[in-house]
């Protein structure tokens, strides 16, 4: 390691591989808001041409120049714990933990941190989903019919609002801040509700917290190694490590209740129905019926699978690996009906996007701003409906015999959404394997990614989160914050939060009024 002592700032040495600017320190806003728009002037082929440049000089090589490399984070971290694999698992936090810190910031005032240990307040929507039947009263409210009871609930038009103030605030930036601490390592992987937050660790601990208090009111203890994946339900919790195993727990008792083995590994877990996938640095991914208690594997990746996502209803699975490519198989021949190749470095997510999805491609922004400009009204022109029939048909053609001898089976998601360690984003047709759009933006490889069809959200080694319009590619905001790689990201219709290697998870939740927000993220 270079000394800093007397380090010359104008060296020769890669900025990314510069200890003095890289080691746990936060991403400046205001530079990675220039580097965005900078990025949004360049033509396909030059921000191309600076991906490939990127990949292949911090990928799987050493700088010339200070010969220093830039380790995937789970490789890095895998031969840690490969050295402190004898020694006993960290002993649990004791029940007082330091409380969550509420950060609230304007332009007027200063930062300001109160504590969350307080008493839980009602929620007000709790419960209204399995009301089965509700009327609405003659002064506008909404009564449940069932309860005979008479009582009142939120009329509509206050709903309407408060989904306004939070479109307009995720729109504008604006947001309040909880910061989650109590992983004694970096912070892996997440998933959040209404009122809970399950995070995962190199710790080898899984902690489950109740959000309003900001407690910890679970720790799952039981893997060896790091914990590299995590899903939840109502009924369990689902957990891949790397020490090779998958673990499901009753999540409110602590309990494990099953162990399932690989070779090596487990990066990546998702379950969907009775199934059950995972994926290893194996290169494997192993497919277990809850239903049934079989299993079988899917070969055919090269190196380390890093995400897989089920789709019970089209009986298809996406898988992304290291070995730069996506790839599509059939769960029920268990084969691989395609290979998608368009990133060149490795891929760390892959997300199937909804039916209802759309965008705007370049052609019709072209269309759209030449009708602008002679003062003409042109309806923008987007991908035509999913579920036409003339469309299923072209897919079924294009996804090969699986789909085309079999009309009745369903069609898998049209479009799909990649991140990877060549710093970009990618849209996908799934049908055609081509990629009609790639978001540019940040500096360093993207590890975490989620999508509903009003935004996409990254997480990045440059330690930054973006939020992205999907439509467009457009990326709104972009939010700093943590000491350090982003890993994992995780989205709802108000709020998102970011899990980093400093091992704290950051919630930014958009609801509320304005005067109560903070604007923290800056503007691309």
């Amino acid at each position: 390691m270079v000394s800093l002592k007397n380090k010359d700032p104008n060296s020769k040495y890669c900025y990314r591989h510069r200890p003095d600017s890289k080691c746990r320190r936060a991403a400046d806003e205001s530079k990675m808001a220039l580097i965005q728009r900078d990025l949004e002037t360049l033509s396909a082929g030059d921000r191309q041409a600076i991906t490939n440049r990127l990949c292949e000089q911090h990928i799987g090589r050493k700088c010339e120049k200070c010969n220093w490399g830039l380790p995937k984070l789970e490789k890095k971290r895998l031969r840690e714990w490969k050295i402190h694999q004898q020694r006993t698992l960290p002993p649990a936090l004791p029940p007082t933990l330091p409380p969550t810190q509420v950060t609230i910031i304007d332009d007027h005032h200063p930062p300001v941190s109160t504590s969350t240990k307080r008493a839980a307040e009602p929620n007000e929507d709790e419960g209204q989903a399995k009301r089965q039947c509700i009327k609405e009263g003659a002064n506008g409210n909404v009564e449940n019919k069932d309860s005979g009871l008479g009582k009142q609930f939120r009329p509509w038009k206050d709903v309407y609002r408060d989904r306004f103030k939070v479109g307009s605030n995720w729109q504008k930036g604006r947001c309040t801040i909880k910061t989650f601490s109590g992983h004694a390592n970096g912070v892996t992987c997440l998933q959040f509700d209404d009122n809970m937050l399950a995070t995962g660790s190199y710790d080898a601990t899984i902690k489950i917290w109740n959000i309003e208090r900001g407690e910890v009111v679970q720790t799952l203890q039981g893997h060896t190694m790091g914990i590299r994946a995590l899903q939840f339900d109502d009924r369990m919790l689902v957990s891949g490590s790397l020490d090779g195993t998958v673990k499901i727990w009753n999540w409110r008792t602590g309990a494990c209740i099953n162990t399932l083995n690989h070779q090596g590994g487990v990066i990546t877990v998702h379950m969907e129905g009775d199934f059950l996938a995972s994926g290893s640095m194996d290169r494997s991914i192993k497919i277990f019926n809850f239903k049934t208690q079989q299993s079988f594997s899917l070969r055919g990746h090269t190196d380390w699978v890093n995400q897989v996502r089920l789709d019970v209803t089209s009986r298809t699975l996406l898988s992304a690996s290291d070995d730069c490519t996506v790839k599509m198989w059939d769960l029920d021949s268990r084969t691989c009906i395609r290979t998608y190749e368009g990133h060149v470095g490795q891929v760390q997510q892959v997300l199937a996007l909804p039916d209802d999805f759309e965008f705007e491609d370049e052609t019709s922004r072209e269309v759209d701003a030449s009708s602008t400009a002679s003062n003409r009204s042109v309806t923008p022109v987007t991908s035509p409906s999913p579920h036409s029939s003339s469309r299923q048909a072209e897919e079924r053609v294009a996804y090969g015999p699986v789909f085309s001898n079999d009309p009745e089976r369903p069609l898998p998601p049209r479009y799909m959404l990649t991140g990877s360690l060549d710093a970009t984003l990618r849209l996908w047709d799934t049908a055609t394997g081509k990629s009609p759009r790639c978001f540019w933006g940040h500096v360093e490889g993207v590890w975490g990614l989620a999508v509903d069809t009003l935004r996409y959200v990254s997480g990045a080694n440059d330690a930054t989160v973006k939020v992205w319009e999907p439509r467009t590619g457009k990326c709104e905001r972009t939010f700093t914050g943590h000491s350090g790689p982003v890993t994992c990201v995780g989205l709802s219709d108000s709020r998102f939060a970011s899990g980093g290697e400093d091992g704290e998870v950051r919630l930014y939740s958009f609801e509320g009024e304005p005067s109560e927000c903070l604007e923290r993220g800056t503007p691309s």
